[in-house]
């Protein structure tokens, strides 16, 4: 089979390779329409280190092509929504109260580009199929399923990690699609005023949809002091959806006493996060620092999908941008690493896979 992927750091095209086998409790799965993601065009970049001979993606709904001896659950012919991450049930990091992300190790259940090649391929292989795998529901389109498997997930459990209640004022630093998924989980959370930071037109629009009543521009000076000054004092959560090792420190101080700051954003490993003792109140200050990895399995994305089917949210207004062909991935991924103005999420249909 063929899959696109990277022959090493800064060098990507198709890859030959052999179509994977499967185990006992897996599922080969052939990809209807998937996703390219910033975190794909960084590994290509060397982002996580060197790589070689890796096909790349880790977003996709898909049909099952075949099945493990042991699973229940799914049989060929079954269009499934895929988890970006699908964590090793039986290690004993998935029994974490906190994220079961870190079954075997940090960040492990990221098991796409981790420890086998990714869903840009004519098959795929997915882990213990019936707890990593969820049957794309009726009412719900192949598209708004593709933006939950990383880009929903990912920014809502930025909204867990920050727990919003009712009436919390919040920032959401970075208006990318994770950025947006954060913004409309901190409304549906109960947030009463949620100041989004970002510069695009498009995501400017759509986060005001999804529920931004302010927009701070990083062009327009320090947004630490832009967002003090807007609150008269600072808010109560802030996520950090995208930024830089500087964007920490900013983030620390735009949050008020007893805070807490959420990181959902990948740093890259050159890089070094520090602030002023000040900003943490000298450490008096209680303010709660979380970073955390976006959880898998196939409860979370029921949940997910559940308040799509329920009209709570609709994330094809991630979508700006569509491929058809299964040979379009790699304008699609150009698309997503070149980050044109227009862009925030492109999607490729997968047609002409026997």
């Amino acid at each position: 089979m063929k899959g696109f992927g990277m022959y090493s750091v800064g060098n990507v095209g198709w890859i030959d390779a052999d179509v994977p086998t499967i185990g006992a409790l897996d599922a080969l799965v052939r990809p209807t329409v998937v996703a390219p993601c910033s975190s794909d065009t960084h590994m290509s970049h060397g982002g996580s280190g060197p790589k070689e001979n890796l096909i790349l993606g880790h977003e996709a709904v898909g049909i099952v092509t075949e099945v493990g001896a042991d699973v229940k659950l799914f049989k060929p012919g079954d269009v499934v929504v895929v988890p970006c991450t699908t964590p090793n049930w039986l290690a004993k990091g998935a029994q974490n109260p906190i994220s079961n992300a870190h079954d075997e190790g940090l960040m492990k259940s990221f098991k796409f580009l981790g420890a086998k090649d990714g869903v840009f391929a004519e098959r795929f292989h997915v882990n213990q199929a019936d707890a990593n795998l969820v049957h794309l529901p009726e009412n719900v389109s192949p598209e708004a399923a593709l933006m939950t498997v990383d880009m929903m997930s990912t920014g809502f459990h930025g909204v867990e990690l920050a727990d919003i209640g009712f009436g919390d004022t919040v920032a959401v630093i970075g208006i990318g699609p994770v950025g947006l998924m954060a913004v409309a989980g901190a409304a549906l959370r109960g947030a009463a005023r949620i100041i989004a930071v970002g510069t695009r037109p498009n995501c400017v629009a759509v986060a005001k949809e999804y529920g931004a009543t302010d927009i701070v521009s990083y062009k327009e000076g320090d947004i630490a002091k832009q967002i003090i000054a807007l609150t008269g004092g600072g808010v109560d959560r802030t996520i950090i959806a995208g930024g830089n090792a500087e964007t920490f420190a900013q983030a620390l101080a735009m949050t008020r006493e007893t805070g807490t700051i959420a990181n959902v954003n990948f740093f890259d490993v050159t890089e070094t996060l520090g602030f002023p003792a000040y900003l943490w109140g000298l450490g008096m200050a209680n303010k709660s620092i979380r970073g955390g990895f976006c959880p898998g399995g196939a409860r979370r994305m029921e949940k997910m999908l559940t308040l799509i089917a329920a009209g709570r949210i609709d994330t094809t207004r991630l979508i700006t941008h569509k491929f058809h062909g299964f040979d379009k991935i790699p304008e699609a991924f150009a698309l997503m690493d070149s980050k044109t103005q227009d862009l925030i999420k492109p999607i490729v249909y997968c047609d002409g896979i026997a």
